[in-house]
Order: C-alpha cells, then structure tokens, then sequence
C-alpha cells in the first residue's frame, strides 16, 4: 500500500549535546521540497506501479521519502548504492530526506520506484520549478540563451564483431532460461538449445588477432572469418525463434523468456543484416540505419565537428536557459537534428511559461539561420543575437559589430559553463538509465536537481 510520509521527528533534538544542524542550502531546498504540487505530482505515478498499489498489500517506502532520495542522488551525482549508503549514515541526510529514524530502502527498492516515474511528469515538475523561480524572483524571463550537446548512452564503441558477439551472448542466455521450461530429451530440444558460445568466442578471438596483422591476405582472411560469424549469429537467431514457439503457454516465467526473445530476436536480425552489407558486400549503410548496439537501439551517432570527439554515440539533448542560471526547457532529440530547427519551439515554450517572449534571444552559429531570425522578430524579440554562420555580407559584419550584439554574444557563451556543470556535478555526460525513457528520466532529475540547487543559493 503505497504510504505518504512517516510521522516527523526532529532528529537533531535527540542529540542536544552535539550541537548539530542542518546544511542551509539543505533547509532552503527542504522548503522549496516541502510543495504538494510537487508532492502529488510524483505520487500520481507512483500510485500506478501496480493495479491495487494505492488500497493493498504491506506499507511501501513512502512517496516524501522517493522524491528526497532521487533528488539527494541526482544533487550530488550518486549511485543507487553511494545514496543508499550515505544517507543511512548521515543525520543531516536522514532529516533532509524525511527517513528520520526508520530504516532507509535499499538501492534496488529505491531503483524500482524510480523507473515508475514517466518523463512526462519529470517535464511537468521542471515546469512548477520554473514557476517557483518566478515567484523567488530567481528568473524573470527577459533572457533565453539556448544550446544542444550530446549525452552519451553506456554501450562500447561499436563494432560489427561484437554487436554480432552481444546478440550470440543475449540469445544464448535466453535459451537456457527456456530450456528449463520445456522437457528434454527429443532431438529437437537438443538442437534448440545447442550452446555454440564456444565457437563464437573463437572466431572473435581470431579475428581480433587477424586484425592486428599486415599484408595482403588479411582483408580476405577477414572476410571469411566475419562470415562464420555472421553465419552463427544466424544459428542462435534460428534456435531462439524456434524456442520461442515451443515455450508453454499460460506460464509466468515463459512469458518473460518469450518477452525477452521478442525483443532481442528482431534486433540481432538487424545487426547481422547490417553486417553482412558492410563487410561482406562492401556496401556503405547510412548513418541513421544503424543499429550501434542491442541494448540502448534509441542510440544515434552524432557528428558535431569536435576535434576530441569527432564522433559520438547517445542524444542530442536541448537546453533553453534564462537569466539567474534557470534551465527552462529540456529535449532529447532524436538522430543527429538541425539545431536551427529548435529555435521555434523553445521560443514558444518560454512565451508559454513567462507569458511573453524574451527581450534577448541568443545562440550560437549552428542555431543561426533566417528563418529562425525572423521568426523570433514575429514573436517579439527585440534582440536575436544570433551569429550568421559562414562568409558574411559587409552589412552583416556591421550589424554583428554592434555593442548589444556583442553583449549577448558574451553572456551567451555562459550557458557552455553550464552544460559543464550539468555533466559533472549531476553526471549528464553519459546516461546510466536504460531505453528512451531511462534517457528523459536521467536528464530530468539533473536539471531538476540543478535548478533546485540554483534557487536555494539565490535564497541565501
């Protein structure tokens, strides 16, 4: 049954002698916590975890306790564990989070409550944020400065090898989990369920070698032995499909095996489709039609020109930020997207929001274009700074020369230091959550963390 709160207590009372009080920033951001918009907007999803959550079963962790957690974890970069963990042994923490003297849930429960939230609350929380920032007069909306980067999903580098090796991998431990479920003994079974892990790893370990060497009979020695891959992989594919149709019905377990199956079976098809254009027949494949890993399909590959990073694997993530340091607006984009393309809907986001459009609108040269320009002019912007990308008219350079062209210029490049921020203090660089939705939720909770933090010091 899903529970709202323990019953308070003031831990700090229990042990006079010490003296001891709470962080301020802690207690700014206790209050700024302390909102039943905010309260029950999180338990609305929590409340749907399961059919009978909210009238049966033992009491749950309660809600107040979840969302101090997550925004614990999310403030200072934690692990489930490291949260766990320190806020168990903390007192400042325990009084924060709303735990007092009750023991705190386990990194797994704390997970399990965490994936139950949708993105689209996390986006309607930013919101009641952004509101509160109004109301503190942290922001007023007179400045939009926008920006996009790359949040990286956690997969290895991609390669045909070992997406073909993950799949073998995945499907192999799939069968075995099926073979427990069906009667053994008939040659079909047998051959259902023939482990031929062995053999994968063996042409992996000699491709591995065969690519380190030089000369002319490597290219072909690579070709043959990609194709006994390719040609295992399509093994396990086959005996995955045909376990999939003689798992019993009705079963719980076989649901999930089937389940499972169902999900890995259409994407190794796809890595060894891809493989086999690739390598086999010499055929480029575009970058959008490729699948860089089995695990986290939502990933793109993206170019951004970074000399670093010439190429990345994860989102593109969309920030609008106003003055006082406030992310307004969040969106993961899908592929590799024209940011020129996403001046229109953070202009209309931020009018919806603040009720009327900003007296600055900047960005960088990738999100200059003039259409964008003109359509910021029509929704009452008085300054789009916006550098024009490319070789510039003469009239060009005297309108970007301009002192409060330049001003915004300046205050623009303010919003790379935040995306600094963002991936190191709440660890945006690379999403540990799983799927498209694991990818808002990450990113939802590291800007909510982040504005929160920014309100409460504007406080102090």
């Amino acid at each position: 049954m899903l529970r709202d709160r323990y019953d308070p207590m003031d831990l700090f009372a229990l042990v006079p002698a010490l003296g001891m009080t709470s962080d301020p920033v802690l207690m700014r951001l206790d209050t700024l916590l302390d909102d039943d918009r905010v309260f029950q907007t999180v338990r609305g999803d929590l409340a749907h975890r399961f059919p009978r959550t909210l009238i049966d079963g033992r009491p749950s962790t309660p809600v107040e306790v979840i969302l101090r957690m997550l925004v614990v974890k999310h403030l200072y970069g934690w692990s489930y564990e490291q949260t766990e963990c320190w806020v168990s042994d903390s007192l400042v923490l325990r009084q924060f989070c709303r735990i007092y003297a009750e023991r705190v849930p386990d990194d797994t429960t704390l997970l399990r409550w965490a994936n139950t939230l949708q993105p689209a609350t996390l986006h309607q929380l930013l919101d009641h944020v952004v509101d509160l920032a109004q109301q503190r007069r942290v922001t007023r909306g007179r400045k939009l400065r926008v920006d996009s980067t790359v949040v990286a999903t956690a997969i290895h580098y991609p390669v045909d090898s070992t997406l073909l090796g993950d799949g073998v991998r995945v499907l192999n431990r799939a069968l075995q989990r099926a073979k427990l479920l069906i009667q053994p003994g008939s040659d079909r079974a047998r051959t259902t369920f023939r482990d031929r892990t062995r053999s994968v790893q063996h042409v992996m370990r000699r491709l591995i070698t065969t690519s380190r060497q030089r000369g002319e009979q490597v290219t072909a020695q690579l070709r043959e032995d990609y194709g006994r891959l390719i040609e295992l992989t399509e093994q396990v594919a086959q005996q995955a499909r045909e376990a999939r149709e003689i798992l019993p019905p009705g079963e719980s377990a076989g649901r999930q095996v089937r389940e499972q199956l169902e999900t890995f079976i259409p994407r190794v098809e796809r890595v060894i489709t891809q493989a086999r254009r690739r390598v086999l027949e010499g055929r480029p494949l575009p970058a959008p039609e490729k699948l860089v890993s089995i695990f986290e399909p939502h990933t793109a590959i993206i170019r951004k020109g970074k000399l670093g990073h010439p190429v990345e694997f994860g989102r593109v993530l969309w920030l609008d930020e106003t003055e006082g340091g406030i992310v307004s607006r969040f969106a993961i984009l899908s592929g590799n997207p024209d940011d020129a393309q996403q001046v229109a809907p953070s202009l209309e986001h931020h009018i919806s929001r603040f009720g009327r459009a900003p007296r600055l609108l900047t960005g960088d040269r990738k999100v200059s274009s003039p259409e964008g320009e003109r359509s910021a002019r029509d929704r009452g912007v008085q300054q789009v700074v916006l550098p024009q990308a490319g070789r510039r008219s003469r009239e060009r350079r005297v309108y970007e020369q301009q002192r409060w062209f330049q001003r915004g210029r300046r205050w623009r490049a303010g919003i790379e230091g935040r995306i600094s921020v963002l991936k190191r203090r709440h660890k945006l660089a690379r999403c540990l959550y799983h799927g498209s939705d694991g990818m808002e939720r990450w990113v939802g909770w590291g800007v909510l963390a982040h504005n929160l933090l920014k309100i409460a010091e504007a406080a102090g």
